[in-house]
């Protein structure tokens, strides 16, 4: 049996500001609340793993290198509150756009549960314990496929989304989210 349980999270409209197509580090703004809600991860035992799709590679928008660089930036920015991110799985293929190997249809590109496999070999993850926060039906559709309990957030692209069918929580911020996993774990 796996000994972590972790909580994913989607990257831009849950964590930090969707801003489109990120692709300069001077748009990177992480929500307010998202420093005590991985904080409250962090002292919880659990795993906080960021799960991203990334398309912006395959499209030629930014390379894989300013993926890193974004990762590194937020890891920065969570620490100064101390808090931090212990993975960042990302996809940075598009199944119709782009070219050469990123334009392909992959397995780890949600809503497939790829990059959840990948995290739950990697970081010894179980997944039914675990949890996904994210702001599209493809983030819960993704935590489903991977046997993840799946909350949609209220912030990014889950403003307008009125009903996913598959959530176990619809919060308004990812601290609303992880406060409630917080007590779901207790039950």
């Amino acid at each position: 049996m796996k000994k972590n349980s972790a909580v994913f999270m989607d990257r831009d409209g849950t964590i930090n500001e969707d801003v489109g197509y990120l692709s300069s580090l001077e748009q990177l703004k992480l929500f307010p609340a998202t420093f005590e809600a991985i904080r409250m991860i962090n002292e919880s035992g659990m795993k906080a793993v960021v799960v991203t799709n990334q398309s912006g590679v395959a499209r030629g928008f930014f390379n894989e290198n300013f993926i890193d660089t974004v990762h590194n930036l937020i890891n920065e920015m969570l620490r100064g509150k101390d808090a931090f991110i212990d993975r960042f799985y990302y996809c940075p293929h598009h199944p119709t756009e782009g070219g050469g190997a990123y334009k392909t249809d992959c397995d780890c590109r949600k809503p497939e549960p790829g990059m959840f496999l990948k995290a739950a070999e990697e970081m010894d993850i179980d997944l039914s314990r675990s949890y996904m926060i994210g702001d599209m039906p493809k983030d819960v559709q993704a935590a489903r496929r991977a046997g993840v309990k799946g909350i949609l957030v209220r912030t990014g692209y889950g403003k307008s989304i009125i009903e996913t069918g598959k959530t176990v929580y619809i919060a308004q911020d990812i601290l609303d989210a992880v406060t409630w996993i917080m007590k779901d774990q207790k039950k």
